[in-house]
């Protein structure tokens, strides 16, 4: 494990894991929650994110671009794109919206134009899958080649299993054995 990787890890299970009673976005209950936003928006985590996300990323060969649904893969691709720059890479990050705009251009994915662009879906933390799924059906109307989903902590409930099913490589950079809750 990198010290980097090590050192992520450590921040989540301290600031972002929380025990109780909790109704996840599949309805299941849960009796932790990781709540990544406290992290990815933290000065100290966001560098770590993009590092570790960044090394993931560079496993699939000549990306584009990384995002996905807003607000969630917000934060992780843009710590993405900064670590990409730092490093030399040239990988752009975008923002897809929930519902098209009805003002405006109305688009749906903001940043640089993603048609014809290898693209890999981001997200926080990955529980059924249907977020990296919404942002892919709009990510290919706009023309993107989806290259993989890529999140940072899996919660082992079935969404690499649905996105895979979907057609998708899928990659995790943290699972529930690292945060010692399972």
């Amino acid at each position: 494990m990198t010290d980097t990787r090590a050192q992520l890890i450590k921040y989540i299970s301290e600031d972002a894991v929380f025990h109780g009673d909790f109704t996840l976005t599949s309805g299941k209950k849960a009796t932790y929650y990781v709540d990544l936003r406290k992290v990815s928006l933290d000065h100290r985590v966001a560098p770590l994110i993009g590092k570790v996300m960044l090394e993931l990323v560079q496993q699939i060969p000549n990306v584009d671009a990384v995002g996905g649904l807003t607000m969630g893969a917000d934060p992780i691709a843009t710590a993405v794109l900064h670590a990409g720059a730092a490093a030399g890479a040239s990988i752009d990050a975008f923002v897809v919206r929930k519902e098209p705009k009805d003002h405006g251009r109305g688009r749906q994915v903001e940043g640089p134009d993603v048609s014809g662009k290898r693209v890999v879906v981001l997200e926080d933390t990955s529980t059924t899958g249907g977020s990296p799924l919404a942002a892919i059906e709009a990510l290919e109307k706009a023309g993107a080649i989806i290259v993989g989903v890529a999140v940072v902590v899996d919660r082992n409930t079935g969404a690499k299993e649905r996105i895979e099913a979907a057609g998708y490589p899928y990659f995790s950079a943290i699972g529930l054995t690292d945060l010692e809750l399972e």
